[in-house]
């Protein structure tokens, strides 16, 4: 395992120093899904939902929640992200919803963080905006599916 690189030699949480690091193109892809009643996909999928566009607002939600990621877990470095993107796919045989994230920057440290924060906040947006009609949602399986760039290379989850 390797060194865990937000504490100093002493042990005390820090900012990771990347200002020597050389800047580069940076990718990652997360993904996560929430499980629900066949009915709540249904409304989800007919567009009814009384809140609006459940899909069209978690999709601005996660690409929200890759912005904010430097104000919501404390020791992220603020990125300039180039592009994040969010792409639903509705399952009705296990009546879920599958969300990948992915975002990109061109810098010195990268985007899993705000990758994952993403996913999460879209998930979450959708248990928000569904929670009137089925409060019994679940959201699992949140991780990094790819990242690209940087030293420690290329890492495709197997």
């Amino acid at each position: 395992m390797s060194e865990l690189t937000h504490f100093d030699t002493e042990g005390q949480a820090h900012m990771v120093d990347v200002g020597a690091k050389a800047s580069t193109h940076r990718v990652a892809r997360a993904r996560g899904v929430i499980r629900m009643l066949p009915a709540t996909l249904a409304v989800i999928r007919a567009g009814s939902a009384r809140k609006g566009d459940v899909l069209g607002i978690a999709r601005i939600a996660a690409i929200q929640g890759a912005k904010r990621t430097a104000d919501l877990i404390p020791l992220c470095h603020p990125l300039a992200l180039t592009r994040v993107a969010a792409a639903f796919t509705l399952d009705d045989a296990s009546s879920t919803i599958l969300l990948e994230v992915t975002a990109e920057t061109n810098g010195p440290t990268g985007v899993e963080m705000e990758a994952l924060t993403a996913t999460s906040v879209g998930l979450l947006t959708i248990y928000d905006m569904c929670k009137a009609i089925d409060r019994g949602m679940t959201i699992a399986e949140i991780g990094l599916v790819e990242k690209m760039g940087g030293k420690s290379g290329h890492f495709v989850r197997t």
